[in-house]
């Protein structure tokens, strides 16, 4: 079973290629790895050619944004499965995309997703929270929770058949995309119970409280947009969730 593996990027050379190593250290060896660059200038371009033997298709053009870089790179992948690795992220162990690929071989199994880990950018040994996938369920989607994206594995036909990531979007149309999958069309996931994925802490979507209201305006319309009644009395008690998770990171 080839995988696709898709890393978008854009001004990334502090971050990347821990990204490129971390999937050159994976144990499975049919991965076609893909990166989408949005013409960066800091160097980002250089890393990724010094890296070609890893990557098997790149392209550094202008783009509109992050989902429109997603896009490009679903539609250049030609694995059976195909999953996201953000260019600041990398996997946690040597042996995640094997285990991914261990849990497709049952066909009836559509998507896959497990927990995360973010770490200090200055400390990537030091764990300041867990996000755990656990107890997610399609219901939670109306409370402001979804399984972490980052750890999102689907068999690329239903990019075909449901779509891609909605570019009108701003910061949240993972969470859009995923309820469409996973609640909208009830595609049969699979729960991992490991750390696939290690994060830097920060990002657009918790990075300060502007980018919170648009973070959860978009969540909202999202749900609202496929039929599921929710409201901000609704989401943003998920933050207590979150306090907790932070007080007890691991």
């Amino acid at each position: 079973m080839k995988i696709s593996l898709l890393t978008v990027s854009y001004n990334s050379a502090e971050t990347i290629r821990d990204t490129i190593h971390s999937v050159q250290s994976q144990d499975y060896e049919n991965i076609e790895y893909i990166i989408v660059d949005g013409n960066s200038t800091d160097g980002t371009v250089e890393i990724i050619k010094e890296h070609e033997k890893v990557v098997a298709k790149w392209i550094s053009e202008p783009d509109k944004g992050i989902y429109e870089a997603m896009n490009k790179a679903i539609k250049m992948a030609t694995g059976e499965v195909v999953g996201i690795l953000n260019s600041d992220d990398f996997y946690s162990s040597t042996t995640i995309v094997s285990q991914i690929a261990a849990a497709f071989e049952d066909q009836s199994v559509d998507a896959v997703f497990g927990d995360l880990v973010f770490v200090d950018p200055n400390n990537l040994n030091k764990v300041v929270r867990t996000y755990s996938s656990a107890k997610w369920r399609p219901e939670k989607f109306a409370k402001g929770f979804m399984p972490a994206h980052p750890t999102f594995y689907v068999r690329r036909k239903f990019y075909d058949q449901i779509g891609l990531f909605k570019t009108d979007y701003k910061i949240a149309a993972d969470y859009e995309l995923l309820i469409r999958f996973l609640y909208v069309h009830r595609l049969k996931y699979k729960y991992l119970p490991l750390n696939m994925v290690t994060m830097r802490r920060g990002g657009v979507s918790s990075n300060g409280i502007r980018s919170n209201i648009i973070l959860n305006n978009e969540i909202i319309r999202g749900c609202r947009e496929n039929g599921i009644n929710t409201n901000v009395f609704k989401i943003y008690p998920k933050y207590f969730v979150k306090l907790f998770e932070l007080f007890n990171p691991r």
